[in-house]
């Protein structure tokens, strides 16, 4: 029975080859993402997209798409394989681009947005786009050598109203095909581009909604879900959880743009009747204070739950959540950008019995604990978190060298976090390799290290994340100079370096040396307090 017909077992799965290896996968699914937008014609007049003053259907995404998509291939020559890099806020346009893009077959590069021109000078020379989409207040970011230039601002009047009407060119698309490019931070100091694959995202969708589809498929009349986020497109999180997951059922995104503000999302979630609000730790913990302070401006009735992932939710975070909508339920999930952001889920009564618990293995996803020596670990035994399974991506673009420290022999991930799996349920019990989780967004020590160490008053250095009440973690920089140096002037020799979110907010400036362990190691750990 083919997708998205299968209503009597949605859910079954079977072995299949992917790329060599047998792996467990849906046997009703679609096959690209493409696919999953032309089924959209069941929910032709249902909201789609909300966003800024955009208020779009289903039919009318459809049709802009097939118009943009028009124009890049017959203007541009986006064809399949193009890399088109997209470098702007969080806009519609920016939407409808990755649309226009995937339904050619091409591959949406998503350039964060609060990387510094020296950053985004390296990523572009890196994954080697076709064109660059970019909005006008991020024009002056880029380098002065790039590839065509489409102006996000100008897109809908200038690229997709003279095509209405046009049919989406033709495009031959394999499930294996890569989709995106998305640059996760990484250990030796340079980001690296996750690909993900058609496969990949419509794994994570259907892991995700996958209790949404139950009723969906049970009764297709079933109440909208309407969710609301502000999470950054460049993120598998905002991406993929917020414009992908929704065609599944029809449901809605209401994205909030701009700074994140507690009261503007609270705001939205009354007026549209929003039942989902997507978080990050930071998010959440504004939330709570903003209801704290001002509850009773808030009608949050249809409001059901909160989802998220990428970090820990704390225990006070939830309690505090709780106190202030009884009736909230949570649903958070564990992965990374390497499988497509979703490998185990925790349901809200595993995170009232254990808030600490990162949930359970979704079907098709395997999850092990495996030592330094790569040998799978009984239960209870702490060791590194491996991942297996359709979600997980074929590897980094142009690193082969990435790629060989990444994958174990059967393509199971190394994700570089610890925890235990305990009765199939997964606890994370460490960082994965220093990183340092500030405010939903990923920073590594090393990258940071190798920008301080080209200061000339810079001896030794060393990084860490420091518990901060509002971000979760705060990057503080040790360093031994050889002159009088102050925070302030090594804020400033960074900032044409690194994203602003990177530089060290708290500084620890001495003549001394670093403590080391007796094998010559810093002993990070030491510094951390």
């Amino acid at each position: 029975m083919a997708w998205p017909d299968a209503v009597a077992k949605p859910f079954e799965t079977h072995l299949e080859d992917v790329l060599g290896e047998q792996l467990e996968v849906f046997v009703h699914r679609p096959r690209t993402l493409r696919e999953m937008l032309e089924h959209t014609d069941r929910f032709d007049d249902i909201e789609y997209l909300i966003i800024d003053e955009h208020r779009l259907t289903y039919a009318e995404v459809r049709r802009m798409v097939a118009a943009l998509s028009t124009a890049l291939h017959e203007q541009y020559g986006v064809t399949h394989g193009s890399r088109v890099a997209i470098l702007g806020e969080n806009m519609v346009e920016w939407l409808l681009t990755f649309w226009a893009t995937t339904v050619l077959g091409g591959i949406t590069v998503g350039i964060n947005s609060w990387w510094s021109p020296d950053e985004i000078a390296f990523y572009m020379d890196d994954c080697e786009p076709t064109i660059i989409a970019v909005s006008d207040r991020m024009r002056d970011h880029l380098p002065e050598q790039t590839p065509p230039l489409v102006r996000m601002d100008s897109i809908i009047d200038e690229l997709i109203t003279p095509n209405l009407g046009a049919a989406m060119p033709a495009a031959e698309i394999d499930e294996d095909d890569p989709v995106v490019i998305l640059y996760t931070s990484g250990t030796t100091g340079r980001s690296k581009g996750a690909v993900n694959t058609h496969r990949n995202a419509i794994s994570m969708v259907m892991l995700q909604s996958m209790a949404r589809m139950a009723k969906f498929f049970a009764d297709p009349n079933s109440p909208r879900d309407i969710g609301a986020t502000s999470f950054p497109f460049f993120h598998v999180s905002g991406l993929y959880g917020s414009l992908l997951v929704p065609l599944m059922a029809g449901d809605t995104s209401v994205f909030l743009t701009g700074k994140f503000d507690a009261a503007k999302v609270l705001r939205a979630v009354d007026a549209e009747g929003c039942t989902k609000i997507s978080i990050v730790p930071t998010t959440g913990w504004r939330i709570a204070r903003e209801l704290q302070a001002n509850r009773d401006q808030y009608d949050l009735s249809t409001l059901q739950r909160f989802t998220g992932g990428g970090a820990p939710m704390t225990p006070a975070m939830q309690e505090a959540l709780r106190e202030q909508i009884p009736h909230i339920q949570f649903a958070f999930g564990y992965g990374l950008t390497e499988c497509a952001g979703l490998a185990t889920g925790a349901s809200n009564d595993m995170l009232s019995r254990n808030p600490n618990t990162a949930g359970v293995p979704y079907p098709t996803a395997q999850v092990q604990i495996w030592d330094e020596n790569d040998v799978p670990q009984p239960d209870g035994t702490e060791g590194l978190v491996m991942v297996r399974g359709p979600m997980v991506m074929p590897g980094y673009w142009d690193n082969e060298a990435a790629n060989d420290k990444t994958f174990a022999p059967g393509h199971w991930l190394r994700t570089g976090d610890l925890g235990t799996l305990t009765d199939g349920e997964l606890e994370l019990t460490g960082r994965r390799s220093d990183l340092i989780l500030r405010g939903g967004e990923n920073v590594y020590p090393a990258e940071i290290e190798f920008a301080l160490e080209e200061h000339p008053a810079i001896v030794e250095v060393v990084v860490v994340g420091v518990a901060h009440p509002d971000l979760g973690q705060e990057v503080c920089a040790h360093v031994v100079v050889n002159s009088d140096v102050t925070g302030e002037d090594l804020t400033e020799f960074l900032k044409p370096r690194l994203a602003y979110f990177k530089i060290p907010s708290k500084w620890v400036i001495g003549r001394g040396p670093l403590p080391r362990t007796a094998s010559g190691k810093i002993m990070r750990k030491q510094l951390q307090s």
